[in-house]
């Protein structure tokens, strides 16, 4: 039951954040570097996202590299959450959620795959912490 949590998790993950990477790569990163211009952060950042959204994606889902994977997840994710939300990293939307609350969910869950690993649904179903 474990390592079937452990693919669920890795497809959610992996599964929702691909959709972000295939729409910037289809549609260009400029609304990307735009966020990070004004967050005063270089723009030469914005590429990082096709790596973060979609290269380690997909590798999650596989279970190839799968800590590696939502390393550089939950590091896309905090950089998008601190050039997009910096200013507002504690605030309330008017439901009662936090505004980054999505965020913070793809965040905490890639650092969880991290963590934990791939699980023995994997491709990457060898021993060694890069798996």
């Amino acid at each position: 039951m474990e390592n079937l949590g452990k693919l669920i998790l890795r497809i959610s993950v992996a599964g929702l954040m691909l959709p972000h990477g295939i729409h910037k790569l289809m549609h260009g990163i400029d609304g990307v570097k735009y966020v990070l211009g004004q967050a005063s952060m270089p723009q030469v950042l914005s590429y990082g996202v096709y790596i973060g959204e979609i290269v380690a994606p997909l590798l999650m889902i596989l279970g190839l590299y799968a800590r590696v994977s939502g390393l550089l997840i939950a590091f896309t994710m905090f950089i998008a959450t601190v050039a997009a939300h910096g200013h507002e990293l504690f605030a309330f939307t008017k439901y009662g959620g936090l505004v980054v609350e999505l965020n913070a969910l793809y965040f905490f869950a890639a650092l969880a795959v991290a963590l934990i690993g791939p699980g023995k649904f994997s491709l990457g179903n060898q021993r060694g912490f890069f798996r």
